[in-house]
């Protein structure tokens, strides 16, 4: 499912009494806070659904598959989700 296919689900859950524009711009409205929430480094936990966390990773060495030249990879700031228990019991 992408951006599209969840807006028009999501209109027709809630009904022809919402043009697809205002659920286009909930549902924006949703993802648009989450980003800044994790941005501002805040979890957002959503009941039942799951958790979206910041999470840390340090600098570390790797290797060039290609040329197996070693090469540092930076540290860097990473967005993580764990599925909550109602979003796991629905998937089962």
């Amino acid at each position: 499912m992408n951006k599209e296919q969840l807006i028009e689900a999501v209109q027709a859950k809630v009904g022809s009494e919402y043009s697809k524009k205002h659920v286009q711009e909930g549902v924006e409205a949703v993802f648009d806070a989450i980003t800044s929430s994790l941005s501002k480094g805040e979890d957002v936990a959503i009941t039942g659904f799951g958790t979206f966390k910041v999470s840390k990773r340090a600098a570390r060495q790797g290797v060039n598959p290609r040329t197996g030249e070693k090469i540092q990879i930076a540290a860097t700031t990473v967005p993580k989700f764990k599925a909550g228990k109602g979003l796991k019991d629905a998937v089962k």
